[in-house]
């Protein structure tokens, strides 16, 4: 079966899961009722999903096209990020009383690096769980060893775990230090979405932020609580669902406010045909980007991008805490999708 393929008009009884190619990547592909999903094992890698709601398809997720992206990663499309998400400023940081550089010998002026190592890996496939109402998939990477990546001399067994269902999508990050020393970590998911329009505009999102993270032109968060700006003030307030309009986002959420059950959830609905997204994650921040300096397809989709921290975390006092990753302990991050519709059919009433 070809990764790029489409749901039938049968449905598909229960789950199943078969290998397939992308170029010469190989993925996994799952079919159940409406849905297909398709991931790569390039780095556990969204390459695709499609739902089916009685004759209307849609592609909620706006992933690489051909194996060639894939490999480029430019705009880091549907990206599990690890060892850490967003920028490391200048490719520098301290940690544990050592400094440390991630790009050596590169200059000043050219020495961007951001959302770690492992979207690039080989993951391996190590299980596969299949019932009637949902599919498990298990992908491992345990490439992260000390020599292995400049200025991060650290050793990481991660364990990517899908779990999907007809309607929703559930990603842990799971990590486990395997050496002998305390290791500077943290994860997030770099998912872009799609609702059925070619432009993002019309779309309306609701994001339960209390503030944003205000940042230098390079995109670096500000000192201590200056970072900490408001919604409305220093960045669209979109606590209330709001189209998207003309805004330009590269922008961190904050201060997320939970529901009742401890989870916060983020909404990207489309008005006009009552298709929605929502984007939940068990802590952490929401990181906005609106896709305009995107290799392709610019501002056709949305990426909506749980973290656990926000940009250049290795750098900052105040999440030194959070990211050490002391020796044979774990940790989980945790976020997930779900798809909703209630649909009128073209030609229907």
């Amino acid at each position: 079966m070809d990764a790029g393929g489409s749901v039938g008009t049968g449905r598909v009884k229960g789950f199943n899961v078969t290998p397939g190619r992308f170029g010469h990547e190989p993925v996994a592909i799952v079919e159940g009722d409406g849905c297909v999903v398709t991931i790569a094992h390039r780095g556990a890698t969204l390459l695709r999903w499609l739902q089916s709601t009685g004759t209307l398809e849609t592609d909620l997720s706006d992933g690489y096209a051909n194996a060639a992206e894939l490999i480029e990663q430019n705009g880091v499309r549907n990206g599990i990020l690890a060892p850490f998400p967003n920028r490391i400023a200048l490719g520098r940081y301290e940690f544990a009383g050592s400094s440390y550089d991630l790009l050596p010998g590169q200059p000043d002026n050219d020495r961007l690096i951001y959302h770690g190592f492992l979207r690039e890996l080989p993951t391996n496939l190590t299980s596969v769980q299949t019932g009637q109402d949902s599919a498990e998939l298990t992908f491992a990477c345990d490439s992260i060893r000390p020599g292995a990546f400049p200025g991060y001399p650290f050793a990481l067994d991660i364990r990517l775990i899908y779990e999907i269902t007809a309607s929703s999508i559930d990603l842990t990050v799971h990590v486990h230090n395997v050496g002998e020393h305390a290791a500077p970590y943290a994860a997030g998911w770099h998912p872009y979405f799609r609702l059925g329009t070619e432009s993002i505009d019309e779309l309306e999102l609701t994001i339960p932020a209390q503030s944003v993270i205000r940042t230098t032109q390079d995109l670096i968060p500000l000192s201590g609580a200056e970072a900490h700006g408001l919604p409305a003030i220093d960045a669209p307030d979109f606590r209330e669902a709001r189209p998207i309009g003309e805004a330009v986002l590269d922008t961190c959420y904050s201060d997320l406010v939970p529901d009742d059950d401890g989870i916060s959830r983020t909404l990207l609905s489309n008005p006009r045909t009552g298709q929605s997204l929502e984007i939940s994650q068990d802590n952490g921040h929401m990181h906005v980007f609106t896709g305009d300096t995107l290799g392709r397809d610019r501002r056709r989709s949305i990426a909506l991008e749980p973290v656990e921290v926000i940009t250049n975390s290795f750098n900052r006092a105040d999440l030194v805490e959070r990211i050490t990753l002391a020796p044979d302990s774990h940790r989980s991050f945790r976020s997930g999708v779900r798809y909703r519709a209630t649909l009128v059919e073209p030609g229907g009433h």
